[in-house]
């Protein structure tokens, strides 16, 4: 009996110990499966990863071939999604030996600032100088205290373009007052082609390890520049330039309720108190409202003290519409009541008052305090050019544009529109207007004749294909880059097919 209990308890040992080691080769064997599954998984998404990459690398750059697709601007939509871009890919970094550092002091407002920069990131390729993250300007009638980073995403703007330039967020600290005398403070010569950058300033960053611009607008020549050096200040606007992700969403946010309540208009009434300080314009104002803009005016050392005429400016264009011959134009161009029109400016001047007249000829009129609650907008208060950025993404999305003045955010907001699809931006000819409109005031014109004279005033002036008309030697009077950056709107180094004259959209 003890032999067979023996026996039985070897047996009983043995099938244990198979069962245990059978455990084991299945744990191993789970195991195995496992990590080949997570290896293959890697694998996979490193493949794709790679694939996107180089999909991305030789994709066509937006709009690419438009001129043999282009077909009915006018009836062309946009949607909040086509907004969201996606995730950036990083590209190989440029390998070059720089020539210095380049520091930039922005001045102006948000799209001024904006086409600056794009400028300035062209001349540091040029040049082969590493860029410091721009400074705004902190000191301009909106006294807005926004940093680079408060209004732009850091690390996308220098990823995007590290194949290009070499973009760092601080000059490095041997560079500071101590050695002030290896920086040059200067602005560069307005309007200036790359012949001037080349010759005149590379060779001071022989001599000098870091060069100041401080001051930025307008300092890169509308034309004459060479095609790659154009379609650089193209990538950096429309594509390394992205607002916060808190701009973003709120922006987006924005689009989405004005698009769940139909088509809407973005209208940028210039209406404006540093406008009508700056330029002089006071017509529609009382006595008090036209004294007050001129201490305005004074007061600020950088905006001309000099006496202007104001029905002179007016008579020659150069004012903004007012609230009043704007709500008469819109209707002229057949937009009903019924319109929605979102008002991208900030505070109109005359509040209420001057708006009565638009908003009873256009009741469906909001604005961004409207539509979002006070908390939205708690964080941008106080910074005009985070605000002026949600304007910014408003207007671009929206089916129609209309500026009353033809500052930087029109001409900005246009080009991109242009970049778009040519999206209907309706470019107002305010020198022919106020014309036709004191003709209608005061009788002389009746209201179907005024109407139709507005409407063939306007029918090559809805932001279709066009050539961006250059004026030797008068750089302030041609057409703006920003506002029809041809070169980066059609295929190859020629635009015939695109901006041929069967490319016009009549005003309906």
């Amino acid at each position: 009996m003890e032999v067979r209990s023996e026996s039985l308890g070897q047996a009983r040992l043995e099938k244990e110990k198979g069962s245990l080691q059978g455990g084991q080769v299945i744990q191993r064997t789970r195991l195995q499966v496992w990590f080949i599954r997570v290896c293959s998984s890697i694998l996979i998404w490193t493949c794709l990863v790679q694939l996107v990459a180089v999909g991305e690398l030789w994709h066509p750059r937006l709009l690419t071939g438009l001129s043999s697709r282009f077909s009915g601007a006018s009836t062309l939509s946009f949607r909040v999604e086509d907004a969201v871009p996606s995730p950036p890919i990083l590209l190989p970094a440029r390998n070059y030996t720089s020539n210095g550092f380049l520091k930039v002091s922005c001045n102006g407002g948000l799209n001024q600032m904006r086409a600056a920069i794009c400028d300035m990131v062209t001349v540091a390729r040029l040049l082969n100088l590493t860029l410091i993250i721009p400074e705004l300007d902190k000191k301009s009638f909106w006294a807005d205290p926004s940093d680079f980073d408060d209004i732009f995403n850091v690390r996308h703007f220098i990823d995007s373009l590290r194949d290009e330039v070499r973009i760092i967020k601080r000059l490095p600290k041997r560079f500071g007052r101590k050695l002030g005398n290896q920086i040059l403070q200067m602005p560069p010569v307005s309007w200036s082609n790359d012949k001037y950058y080349l010759e005149q300033i590379l060779p001071l960053s022989a001599k000098y390890k870091v060069i100041h611009f401080n001051r930025t607008d307008t300092r890169l020549a509308n034309n004459g520049l060479p095609v790659e050096l154009q379609r650089l200040r193209c990538r950096v606007n429309f594509q390394a330039l992205k607002f916060t992700p808190e701009i973003e969403a709120l922006g987006r946010k924005l689009v989405r309720i004005l698009q769940e309540s139909g088509p809407f208009m973005a209208l940028h009434l210039r209406y404006e108190m540093d406008m009508l300080a700056f330029s002089g314009c006071t017509h529609g104002c009382t006595e008090e409202e036209a004294e007050e803009l001129k201490r305005l005016r004074y007061a600020f050392p950088w905006w001309k003290e000099k006496e202007i005429i104001s029905d002179v400016k007016r008579s020659e264009g150069l004012c903004p519409l007012t609230p009043e011959e704007t709500s008469l134009i819109l209707k002229a161009l057949g937009f009903d009541r019924d319109t929605q029109i979102y008002i991208a400016s900030g505070e109109i001047y005359g509040s209420a008052r001057r708006l009565a007249a638009l908003r009873t000829a256009f009741p469906r009129i909001v604005k961004k305090e409207m539509l979002l609650d006070p908390e939205d907008l708690r964080q941008f208060q106080n910074h005009s050019s985070q605000m002026a950025a949600l304007d910014f993404i408003v207007s671009v999305a929206s089916n129609t544009f209309v500026p009353t003045y033809d500052g930087n955010m029109a001409r900005v907001v246009e080009g991109h529109r242009r970049y778009l699809g040519f999206k209907r931006t309706i470019q107002l000819d305010r020198k022919r207007l106020v014309a036709l409109l004191d003709l209608h005031q005061n009788g002389t014109i009746s209201w179907d004749e005024f109407s139709v004279a507005v409407r063939l005033a306007h029918e090559s002036r809805m932001g279709q294909p066009a050539r961006r008309r250059v004026l030797v030697d008068k750089p302030k009077e041609e057409d703006y880059f920003y506002a029809n950056p041809q070169e980066c709107l059609c295929e190859g180094t020629s635009c015939d097919d695109l901006l041929g004259p069967r490319n016009s959209t009549v005003v309906r």
